[in-house]
């Protein structure tokens, strides 16, 4: 069944969105072009695996909670409200940077809705739990400072209205100063392992967009991945910069190829169309792609150890401080 979506906006959103457009020009565009993908999927993916392979595994996994908790809610109310983007009813905005570059730029689906901003919630959720952690006036500022960057990238390039905007902003917010507060309430991890996904499952039975089957199987995969890191790969992380450097892009590219093998048995067709197939099976390749990625990969870091002569100081921040 085709998509429609709901259109509703206030007047002053069209209005700047227009204006901004016809004067931001070619550097502009390639400026917000730039800031927007600080808060795309790839990039979180990158922060999150530099914090929990290398920095600090116990700040990864709080920090990696957030992302996906916040990315998954996100979807979830933008099924909910279902708003179209904005560039859909008003042709004289241009979709600059479209969310899926293979799909038409009127595919919902693969587009996804609009209200609230994802890349808002995501910059947030990542950048504002830097700050929120680790009190660190740098840190602050790039906590405060990009999101509110990113933000404004995402309606100068035409895909979302200042409101959705907005309420992305304070999603993130709600984010990242609940979740931790629930955690250190229930104690039991599992437990409240098991109540976000419980919480997320509901998105199954009313979510059409692609957003919401990425998010809730990332988050799936990260919650089996760490409970498989902790009970039976426990590595150590690393303050080395070759090291570091090393595992980032390692699984960076473990990530890439991953996913380009779980996408060849799958039809194109099917991959693109708007079934509850083709959602379930996004469940379940993004679902193994983090698992790998959190759960498997790590292996790999006890059996490279020995090929550095170099003695370091490490440790598996399981018991450390932040």
């Amino acid at each position: 069944m085709e998509q429609v979506g709901n259109t509703f906006f206030f007047d002053w959103e069209v209005s700047l969105i227009i204006w901004l457009q016809a004067h931001m020009g070619s550097f502009g565009t390639a400026l917000a072009s730039l800031l927007s993908s600080f808060g795309e999927q790839l990039i979180c993916i990158v922060v999150l695996g530099f914090l929990y392979w290398c920095y600090d595994k116990r700040f990864g996994r709080l920090v990696g909670m957030n992302i996906l908790i916040g990315l998954v809610l996100n979807s979830m109310i933008k099924n909910i409200f279902a708003r179209r983007r904005p560039y859909f009813d008003n042709d004289r905005i241009k979709c600059l940077k479209p969310v899926d570059k293979s799909a038409d730029i009127y595919n919902i689906a693969a587009q996804e809705y609009s209200f609230p901003s994802g890349h808002s919630t995501n910059a947030v959720a990542v950048y504002g739990s830097l700050a929120q952690y680790k009190k660190n006036k740098v840190l602050t500022v790039v906590g405060v400072v990009l999101p509110l960057l990113i933000g404004v990238s995402r309606f100068c390039l035409g895909v979302h209205y200042p409101t959705d905007v907005l309420f992305g902003w304070l999603l993130g917010l709600v984010v990242i100063f609940a979740v931790p507060r629930l955690q250190s309430k229930l104690k039991s991890q599992r437990l409240f392992n098991i109540l976000v996904l419980l919480a997320a499952l509901p998105g199954f039975f009313y979510c059409k967009s692609t957003d919401y089957f990425s998010g809730f199987g990332m988050l799936l995969g990260f919650i089996l991945g760490t409970e498989l890191e902790q009970k039976y790969v426990n590595f150590d992380t690393t303050r080395s910069v070759l090291r570091s450097v090393l595992r980032v892009m390692g699984g960076l590219a473990v990530f890439l190829i991953l996913d380009k093998l779980l996408k060849l048995p799958i039809p194109a067709d099917l991959m693109n169309s708007a079934t509850i197939a083709a959602f379930l099976i996004r469940t379940l390749r993004y679902t193994i792609l983090i698992f790998v990625l959190i759960g498997v990969y790590p292996m790999i870091f006890k059996v490279t150890r020995k090929w550095f002569n170099k003695p370091e100081s490490e440790t598996s921040n399981d018991t450390a401080k932040n």
